[in-house]
């Protein structure tokens, strides 16, 4: 995997992806930025959001579930100090499809935040990271 982070001005940073994707990421007009694109640590957040929905979305597809949507929202705190790691992270999955069994689920977000999605894991070194869900039936 490679990366590549080009200077734009002031607080904003363009990031290559080795895939071929950019992404501009910028500060708060307070940091010296002028707000063009998402904070860095917003980014982690949300790509670790993304690996564990992707899992849990295949999981559920494999064992054959009905799943037509699935939601991720994260709440996360980080620490008041430098480096400002994240303390504490909670994904809330909305997942909606047809007779979807809570265990189901329950095993599909344990099996992503355990063995499969590496953001999650990996932040967990530093963060208490706790999940809760919904099933809303179609």
């Amino acid at each position: 995997m490679q990366a590549r982070i080009k200077w734009v001005e002031n607080v904003a940073f363009l990031g290559e992806t080795g895939s071929g994707h950019a992404v501009l990421m910028d500060g708060a007009p307070e940091g010296g930025g002028r707000n063009l694109g998402p904070r860095p640590m917003e980014l982690v957040l949300i790509g670790t959001g993304g690996c564990t929905a992707y899992d849990v979305v295949h999981i559920l597809k494999k064992s054959r579930a009905e799943i037509s949507d699935c939601v991720a929202e994260i709440q996360a705190e980080r620490a008041g100090e430098d480096p400002k790691v994240f303390t504490k992270i909670h994904f809330h999955f909305i997942v909606t499809g047809k007779n979807l069994k809570p265990e189901q689920v329950e095993r599909a977000i344990h099996l992503s935040a355990e063995k499969y999605c590496s953001a999650s894991i990996m932040l967990g070194k530093t963060a208490t990271i706790t999940h809760d869900f919904e099933i809303r039936e179609v």
